[in-house]
């Protein structure tokens, strides 16, 4: 399946922006802006969006029988493979939704489920350090350029991350 790709300058989350597709009448995409004004993280917690990091959203009708613990993992796995195919160090994956470097959150993703019209959508929401990374107490953070030989452009990993959820879409719709 090809995501249909929706592009913004400014957005308040892009996983609101997802809900918003969905309610009209979307059944897929994928959702990437330059900034997000408040992201979203666990439980209620906000996603510190700074400028020049990496911010989508994919979202897609999904399998009712689908536990989202297996698609949280699944996906946990999916983007850990791809954030490591860009730098010289190993990341480690923490749950329930973190991917680190050298015990420095690079990455946090954010799933949200929606039914509507009697179908089940999956949001997957994702923040990842590209560029630079927020200084925030008592949680180090990291960011991708900063372990890497060559400067990552934060478009060519959309890119990439666009391309593995398109090729591993039947996963979740099983």
């Amino acid at each position: 399946m090809k995501f249909k790709i929706f592009e913004f300058k400014k957005v308040k989350s892009t996983n609101d922006t997802a809900i918003r597709l969905i309610k009209k009448n979307y059944s897929n995409g994928f959702i990437m802006s330059e900034t997000q004004t408040f992201g979203k993280g666990q439980r209620g917690n906000k996603w510190i969006s700074k400028k020049g990091n990496l911010f989508i959203s994919i979202f897609f009708k999904m399998n009712e029988k689908l536990i989202l613990d297996k698609i949280v993992k699944l996906n946990l796995i999916i983007v850990n493979k791809i954030i490591n195919s860009f730098i010289n160090v190993k990341t480690n994956i923490k749950s329930p939704n973190d991917i680190l470097i050298k015990k420095k959150k690079v990455c946090g993703i954010l799933q949200e489920t929606l039914f509507k019209d009697e179908n089940r959508f999956l949001i997957i929401g994702m923040g990842i350090n590209v560029l630079n990374s927020p200084k925030i107490k008592n949680y180090p953070t990291a960011y991708l350029n900063n372990y890497s030989k060559k400067k990552i452009h934060k478009h060519q990993l959309a890119k990439k991350i666009k391309l593995e959820f398109e090729k591993n879409y039947y996963k979740f719709c099983k």
